[in-house]
């Protein structure tokens, strides 16, 4: 069973940081793009931040210059550093992940999902 479990989240003060992290677990073979959604009550789920095993990223414009997300291949790990924080960045975030996992000798392809942390930016 392949597990993605989010952490990092909590209440901060318009301007400051948060640092997100994920970790997937499992009889993972291979973790090909990783990325971080956002979904705000009463809005779709998008895309804030994504990661290609080979390090390239891509991030929504509303975040471009303020969020930074980077991964460790070996430990399975993305991250999300989260500056400058203003109230509209208010969302449960989600890790998400495209991987290949192996069961019964056999490997399937998985895009799996954390089940989110939540991030309040409010004075």
């Amino acid at each position: 069973q392949v597990q993605l479990v989010e952490s990092g989240g909590g209440l901060v003060q318009p301007g400051g940081s948060l640092r997100l992290s994920c970790v997937a677990s499992g009889n993972i073979f291979r973790i090909n793009a990783m990325g971080w959604y956002r979904q705000a009550p009463g809005k779709q789920r998008e895309l804030v931040a994504g990661i290609t095993r080979a390090l390239s990223t891509n991030y929504a414009d509303s975040v471009k210059g303020r969020f930074t997300i980077s991964r460790d291949n070996a430990k399975n790990t993305v991250w999300l550093q989260m500056n400058s924080l203003k109230p509209e960045d208010t969302a449960v975030y989600y890790c998400n992940a495209d991987l290949i996992y192996l069961r019964d000798t056999r490997f399937f392809n998985l895009e799996g999902w954390g089940q989110g942390t939540q991030v309040t930016v409010s004075s």
